[in-house]
């Protein structure tokens, strides 16, 4: 009875608020990037010079930090928005852990996730945005993203259609694959150019034009080759399948759009930080058009 009365409330299944608490922990996890995105495009990156107290003697920011203090400090509270959603979104799931194992799974290593972040934040932070660190916290984030994204998927068991022809898993693939290629050499790519986090803070020292043209061969091949993969999942009626390539499709073009714009244009911190966003969301119907191939979410969650 007391049992019953302590947790009784949890659901056992993917009720409303195990949903509305998956899309919260995927937004979260999609703003943290674009909040940590502004600290370094408006070189607030060491705003907060020390970790995880924002200076030796302060453990927040002070008025004589001015605006980078509060950018970079207003970007680490936004970490506990993080942990209580991450947090709430375990416990809904925590009585499912044997019926539908790999919720709960995915919402511990989210939660995991957050910790990690916060380390590889910090050393960022130590060694002065060295940008192969900075770029790791990034790619870190965009990895739990995924995890999210899967998440939220196996929430909607019409999302399942099913092993598809092995050309469309095939072609699903390669467009993952280029896409990831593309997002790694984009973090490349931003570690070579102008937006450092500080003015003090070290670039890799590769070439920059001729990393952006090394990023677009892979983001031109994934546009076509999502285009091919749309045609074979038309003819396959996998509709789920179809639609989410088709939002993948749409953000890659405007993506593709905003990384011309932006590399013509001196790199203007606003479309780098919208570059980030498309970069997350991006992230997150590939892998979610990934999730549609399973039998059915009895069998894999």
């Amino acid at each position: 009875m007391i049992r019953q009365r302590l947790f009784g409330w949890i659901p056992t299944d993917a009720t409303r608020s195990v949903r509305v608490a998956g899309w919260i922990n995927l937004a979260v996890n999609v703003g943290i990037v674009v909040t940590g995105g502004a600290v370094r495009l408006t070189a607030s990156g060491l705003g907060c010079p020390t970790w995880p107290s924002c200076t030796a003697e302060s453990l927040v920011n002070t008025p004589e930090m001015g605006i980078h203090g509060v950018i970079e400090f207003a970007n680490r509270v936004l970490t506990f928005l993080l942990v209580i959603a991450a947090l709430a979104t375990f416990i809904l799931v925590v009585r499912m852990r044997r019926r539908r194992p790999a919720l709960f799974w995915l919402a511990l290593f989210v939660g995991i996730g957050i910790p990690v972040q916060a380390v590889i934040g910090g050393i960022s932070v130590l060694v002065q945005l060295n940008p192969y660190v900075v770029g790791l916290h990034f790619v870190v984030s965009a990895g739990i993203i995924a995890l999210c994204s899967v998440f939220v998927s196996l929430l909607y068991p019409k999302t399942a259609e099913g092993r598809p022809p092995v050309l469309l898993r095939v072609l699903v693939a390669l467009v993952i694959s280029f896409q990831t290629a593309t997002v790694l050499l984009g973090v490349l790519t931003t570690g070579s150019g102008p937006h450092a986090g500080d003015a003090d803070a070290p670039r890799n020292g590769l070439n920059s034009d001729l990393l952006q043209h090394l990023h677009s061969i892979p983001a031109y091949t994934a546009v076509g080759l999502t285009v091919l993969a749309i045609a074979v999942a038309w003819f396959a009626r996998r509709g789920v399948l179809v639609r989410l390539l088709g939002g993948l499709l749409l953000v890659n073009a405007i993506q593709v759009i905003v990384g011309v714009v932006q590399s013509r244009t001196g790199l203007p911190p606003l479309l780098v930080g919208i570059h980030m966003f498309l970069a997350c969301i991006i992230v997150a119907l590939m892998i979610s058009a990934a999730t549609t191939f399973r039998q059915g979410s009895e069998r894999l969650t």
